[in-house]
C-alpha cells in the first residue's frame, strides 16, 4: 500500500490539469478506469450500460495531454513518477487479475 498521487491534463490547456490521491496504486489504477467510465457516461447519457475493452481505455489514457504517477517510496520518503506507459501495464494487471477472479 504505498499512497499514490494521480496527475491528469485532459486538454492541452494547463488549466484542465487536475489531481487525485489514492491510498495504493491499485486503488489509483481504478480511478484511472472510472474516469473513462465517466468520460464514456458523458459522450453516452442514455446508454444505461456501458462496456468496453482495453484497448480503447488504452487509447483514451493515450489522447490525454497528460497522465502521470506520483508513487511514494517509503525507504527514501520520496515520491517517484511513474509515464503512461507504467500506468497502461498496471491497469493490464489490474484487469487480468479481475478477469481472473470472475472465471
Amino acid at each position: 500500500m504505498s499512497h499514490t498521487i494521480l496527475l491528469v491534463q485532459p486538454g492541452p490547456r494547463p488549466e484542465t490539469r487536475t489531481y487525485s490521491d489514492y491510498e495504493s496504486v491499485n486503488d489509483c489504477m481504478e480511478g484511472v478506469c472510472k474516469i473513462y467510465e465517466e468520460h464514456l457516461k458523458r459522450r453516452n447519457p442514455n446508454t444505461p450500460t456501458i462496456t468496453y475493452d482495453i484497448s480503447q481505455l488504452f487509447d483514451f489514457v493515450d489522447q490525454l495531454a497528460d497522465l502521470s504517477c506520483l508513487v511514494y517510496q517509503k525507504s527514501t520518503n520520496t515520491y517517484a513518477p511513474y509515464n503512461k506507459d507504467w500506468i497502461k501495464e498496471k491497469i493490464y494487471i489490474l484487469l487480468r487479475q479481475a478477469a481472473g477472479q470472475s472465471d
